[in-house]
């Protein structure tokens, strides 16, 4: 295991943070702030990599495409946040999603914005981006009702995985995690471990939150780092929370309930090795 050692923190290569919060509907400087804290800790705790929920920085869906053309414009303000914090801290960031107004091409989109995970190194240089590719619209028996991230976001087109300290990775954001065919595509691009930065609601977390992420560590032997929103944002919304590390065994390793922390693991590669010689389940696909 190869460590670095940033303002007196050991730090390990492979060592992971998933960020859990409550964000505000729309009071993006106060989520800002909590993600500085946050991220900081994770520093401090000798992380190199650090994944941030869904709607880290704006969770009201009414805001989303305001700040998304903020986003979509030099100067963007929450990517500019991302990349200072990056660099100041010595940490790579997967900054959950971002509402963004410009599509990775440069081109507009005219009426909604797209859900962005932006992934920043260590020097603060944006190294990747993925564009939510499956959109929750559902209705669901809780305080709220009904759900359509279609109305706001248009979806993405492309699967993504980048190099990283802790291995190659593989992007996804929240309901993705229902759709095991993307997940399929990332260990097929040399995936090693998947990020799952969410905001589920409480119903559907509590149902199938921990069902869907340990298939997914299990059927592609990934680790799977799973950071949400937890907690009541508003008198109509909760989310689940229970951000955890899943390992490639599907064992989960570690996990927080509600309200805003931190959970880290090392990505043991070796462990992650062992379990794919000894059931090579990748070589008896026939379909």
């Amino acid at each position: 295991m190869s460590a670095v050692t940033v303002e007196g923190v050991s730090v390990q290569a492979n060592r992971v943070a998933g960020i859990q919060m409550v964000s505000s509907g729309d009071d993006i400087d106060r989520n800002l702030e909590d993600a500085r804290r946050l991220l900081a800790q994770a520093a401090g705790l000798g992380a190199r990599v650090a994944v941030l929920p869904e709607n880290f920085a704006v969770m009201s869906t009414s805001k989303m495409v305001e700040c998304g053309r903020r986003e979509g414009q030099a100067g963007a303000p929450v990517q500019s946040f991302l990349a200072e914090q990056a660099a100041a801290l010595g940490l790579w960031i997967v900054g959950g999603s971002v509402p963004i107004s410009t599509r990775p091409d440069g081109s507009e989109i005219e009426d909604r914005v797209r859900a962005s995970c932006v992934v920043f190194d260590d020097q603060g240089q944006q190294v990747a981006r993925y564009d939510k590719i499956h959109l929750f619209d559902a209705t669901v028996e809780d305080a709220q009702g009904q759900y359509r991230e279609s109305d706001t976001f248009e979806p993405g087109d492309d699967i993504v995985v980048v190099d990283t300290p802790a291995g190659r990775l593989g992007l996804s954001i929240c309901y993705d995690l229902r759709f095991p065919e993307l997940f399929r595509k990332l260990r097929e691009r040399g995936a090693e471990w998947v990020t799952v930065p969410s905001a589920f609601t409480w119903t559907t977390g509590d149902a199938h939150w921990h069902a869907l992420i340990r298939a997914r560590a299990i059927e592609n032997q990934l680790w799977v780092v799973a950071p949400g929103q937890g907690g009541y944002h508003s008198e109509r919304r909760r989310t689940y929370g229970h951000s955890l590390v899943a390992d490639p065994w599907g064992r989960i390793l570690t996990e927080l309930g509600e309200g805003p922390g931190v959970v880290t693991s090392e990505l043991d590669h070796d462990r992650l090795t062992e379990i794919r010689t000894r059931m090579p389940v990748w070589e008896h696909r026939r379909l």
